[in-house]
């Protein structure tokens, strides 16, 4: 089975997002996030998810130890004003950098959830298709 990887630093928000995403719009596929420091999922998170029917199911923040390597083919990472973890190896790796909405003001943050989950309903279809394919 071919897999994808989204990482980010606390595995809180964005690489979170991501993962929910990903798995209902394929889920043939392997999808996992994780952090290099994670953390928790962020309650916002959930919440826009709901909004647009997205299941939040199973979700929690997890370290890379926790992610079958064997099974990923693509790394995706999130970071954009952090430093962004480096896996070395031969996997494919794509770089999003997507602005962190957990440091958006307290007033913009819903907001900003918003905006970086329908960013990723954006961009995800066309990389998920090429997973699946092999192209």
């Amino acid at each position: 089975m071919a897999g994808i990887l989204f990482l980010g630093v606390a595995n809180s928000a964005r690489s979170q997002l991501a993962e929910a995403i990903a798995r209902d719009l394929a889920p043939d596929l392997d999808i996992w996030s994780a952090g290099t420091e994670p953390s928790h999922v962020r309650p916002q998170v959930r919440r826009v998810l709901y909004e647009v029917g997205f299941d939040d199911k199973g979700l929690r923040s997890k370290t890379l130890f926790e992610v079958e390597m064997d099974e990923i083919d693509v790394i995706v990472t999130l970071c954009r004003e952090e430093q962004c973890p480096i896996l070395p190896g031969k996997k494919r790796h794509v770089h999003w950098p997507l602005p962190d909405p957990a440091a958006a003001p307290d007033t913009e943050k819903d907001e900003a959830y918003r905006a970086t989950r329908d960013e990723l309903i954006r961009r995800l279809p066309p990389l998920l298709r090429e997973v699946e394919t092999g192209a």
